[in-house]
């Protein structure tokens, strides 16, 4: 275990005290978001992203250490563990390393190699392969031959000592390691089109594609691997032969009995063995870390998604726009809550468009709707331009937005859906859910599936369990993160605070329904089957506003209340200043006190002491009101409005490998490539842009027919 606290020391940068309480408080069963927040003493208030890293590093870690014991295990029930090998499989640094170890004892299918031994010729083999001087091969092989044993010739055992020379070299840990670290220098991954008049198709960039394995991009595996499913493209690795083999040659002929059939029987290895397994692995490992790629860019997108702020305390009427079945039509209240659904035809012709938008205005005069939302798939465009029309009629005062309506349709024909609305259909319930995802975008998206949300690329493609498993972590840090009101939460919601479950959470509901709300957070201790170990993990994350002390609203967690007291008492104040937000000198007079003396007085560390008062000066806050609000519009551009050199403002929708796409309020998002987004170098474009990110773009070129735009945050590098 120690030896697992300094590699993580090492890797994370991090001081090996601080690793092993982390450690220690997973294996307690603490979750990442209480660690992070309410532990930070222990751990140097890392974040929970890090926590999140050290976690996985610390799983893949424990499992390497599993296999080496199994593989020494499986060695010595073989009789055939030395110490060198221990040795050796212990200081094996990766899954890979010790899999090579183990090669050489591991059960295998019948090969030839194994067919040669059944008919005696490993001692054959054996002479030809050691180290002194030469032997005659030929004359040797004269003793070897046996018909009843299929050796007819001596050019047989010849040939079954070769296979079993080759295998030896196929097996050996230092001839694997050796050949896989030359490829990964002078290796190159190919595509080339399947058919030899290939269609024009998504594809067409890698019909004759090349890259050196070190350079090649992880979205370009990722495209490669789908073509070749789809038996579009035909994708290979390749090394030159010749290399590797002198390479190999140096490694393995120099000083052995039969120089020249041992340089044969190597050649044989690569060429049949060697170069079709490190092919495997190569893709493998490719698609492995294109695939970790990928994920961690959907994560990285997913958070700012999920923490737009929110549109608060306005009726909203939610747009899912449709051609067949017409604009699905939800208003609802400042809490969610559904006023009025119908379902309006702006599509059928001038009269349906007309009695769109009369029975809309009726419906905004009515409840006094402030905000539309629009959903941004299909007939989108036709839709907006009807609320933009809608909006003139009414007079103004109405703003709306387009909304990302990604996994509307899912959550819509889902359980948990049929549960929550079961008087109205499918389509009516995702108008509902395109409303409430802008009044607040984090308590509706955590009821969809996060591979469903749309700010990935190659979602499909990843391992499933993976992608889930980083996600849902996401989910969790956000909603963490903003707390979670005890009262009005849904289970969904409820389900993803730190040390809930899908139980827990319908239980807190279920307490709520049957004896009100929620009046302190001690009473939820009162929950059925939620225990002190989950009432720990949770209580800080979940608020009581309805509590008579100010601190139940707060992001302080009940194990600190007489810390915040007491740094009241010292500073002045009380409870009654706290619910008359009259703290404004807080921090002033903390400082004057001293922190580390304060922290000492209130028996608590300095960083828990800062958040005590961060919370105390804002009880209630949202951490997501101070991002920048989603852009309201009240009026639409059609891209055939769009000109080279025009300067709009726009919201970045999904950052990917090779640029970001930016909605700038037509129906397509216009592309901004990596190279334009800003004057310096940079590797990816996260390392400037985020999903939510307002930025402002220039018109760089529209292509109608294809519906694409390209966009520039360089106006150096317009051409007009």
């Amino acid at each position: 275990m120690e030896e697992i606290i300094q590699i993580l020391a090492r890797e994370l940068d991090r001081p090996a005290q601080h690793v092993q309480n982390i450690i220690a408080l997973l294996d307690e069963g603490n979750t990442v978001p209480f660690i992070a927040r309410y532990r930070k003493e222990l751990h140097g208030s890392m974040d929970d992203q890090l926590i999140r890293q050290l976690a996985d590093r610390l799983q893949y870690l424990r499992s390497l250490q599993d296999r080496r014991d199994e593989v020494k295990q499986s060695i010595e029930n073989q009789g055939k563990l030395t110490e060198e090998l221990s040795a050796a499989i212990d200081a094996a640094a990766t899954l890979a390393e010790v899999e090579d170890l183990y090669r050489p004892y591991k059960q295998k299918r019948r090969t030839r190699a194994t067919m040669a031994r059944e008919k005696g010729l490993e001692p054959l083999g054996s002479l030809a392969f050691a180290i002194g001087p030469a032997v005659d091969l030929e004359a040797e092989a004269q003793a070897y031959i046996d018909p009843e044993k299929g050796v007819e010739t001596a050019e047989d055992a010849l040939q079954g000592a070769s296979d079993i020379i080759a295998e030896l070299i196929s097996d050996d840990a230092g001839v694997r390691g050796m050949l896989r670290e030359l490829y990964w220098r002078r290796a190159s991954i190919t595509s080339r089109a399947a058919a030899k008049e290939p269609e024009d198709s998504v594809y067409r960039l890698y019909y004759e594609f090349s890259s050196a394995l070190s350079k090649t991009q992880g979205h370009q595996i990722l495209a490669m691997n789908r073509g070749e499913r789809e038996e579009i493209l035909k994708v290979s690795v390749d090394m030159d032969r010749e290399t590797a083999l002198v390479a190999l040659r140096r490694k393995v002929v120099p000083g052995r009995a039969a120089m020249e059939f041992v340089r044969a029987a190597a050649e044989d290895a690569y060429d049949r063995l060697i170069a079709p397994s490190l092919e495997r692995e190569v893709r493998s490992e490719l698609t492995d870390r294109a695939s970790e790629g990928a994920i961690g860019q959907f994560a990285l997108n997913l958070k700012p998604l999920l923490m737009q702020p929110p549109v608060k305390g306005f009726v909203t009427m939610g747009l899912d726009p449709g051609y067949r079945m017409g604009c699905k039509v939800a208003v609802v209240d400042p809490t969610g809550k559904v006023l009025d659904t119908t379902v309006v035809y702006p599509t059928h012709g001038e009269r349906g468009r007309n009695e769109a938008i009369d029975k809309l205005a009726v419906l905004i005069k009515k409840h006094r709707v402030a905000h539309i939302a629009i959903g941004n798939g299909t007939a989108s465009r036709e839709t907006e331009q009807m609320a933009v029309e809608l909006i003139r009629r009414v007079g103004g005062g109405v703003s709306y937005a387009m909304v990302n309506e990604a996994g509307a349709s899912v959550y819509s024909a889902s359980k948990l859906a049929a549960e929550e609305f079961p008087e109205f259909d499918v389509n009516l319930r995702s108008a509902v859910s395109i409303a409430r995802r802008l009044q607040d975008p984090l308590a509706e998206l955590v009821k969809i599936d996060p591979k469903s949300i749309g700010v990935g690329q190659y979602q499909h493609d990843m391992p499933q369990a993976r992608l889930g498993e980083a996600l849902d972590g996401v989910v969790e840090d956000c909603v963490n993160a903003v707390g979670v009101d005890v009262n009005t939460a849904s289970a969904p919601l409820l389900t993803r605070v730190a040390g809930l479950n899908g139980t827990t959470a319908k239980n807190i509901v279920k307490y709520r329904e049957d004896n009100g709300p929620f009046t302190t957070r001690k009473q939820i201790l009162k929950v059925p089957k939620l225990g002190p170990k989950a009432f720990e993990q949770c209580a800080g994350f979940l608020r009581v506003p309805e509590s008579k002390s100010p601190l139940d609203n707060t992001a302080v967690h009940p194990e600190s209340y007489p810390a915040a007291e007491k740094l009241l008492a010292l500073c002045g104040h009380d409870m009654a200043d706290v619910r008359a937000g009259k703290l404004g000198d807080l921090k002033d007079r903390l400082a004057a006190y001293g922190r580390e003396k304060a922290a000492q007085a209130c028996g608590v560390g300095v960083p828990t002491l800062e958040d005590v008062a961060a919370e105390l000066m804002k009880p209630g806050r949202d951490p997501r009101d101070e991002l920048p609000a989603p852009v309201l519009r009240t009026d639409v551009l059609d891209m055939k409005d769009l000109k080279p050199g025009m300067e709009l403002k726009g919201t970045v929708r999904n950052v990917i490998d090779f640029g970001a796409f930016v909605d700038i309020g037509v129906h397509q998002d216009g592309l901004v490539h990596i190279s334009q987004i800003c004057d310096k170098f940079i590797k990816h474009p996260s390392e400037v842009l985020r999903v939510g990110d307002v930025v402002t773009v220039w018109v760089r070129e529209v292509d109608e027919k294809k519906k694409r735009i390209a966009l520039t945050m360089r106006k150096d590098k317009l051409k007009i």
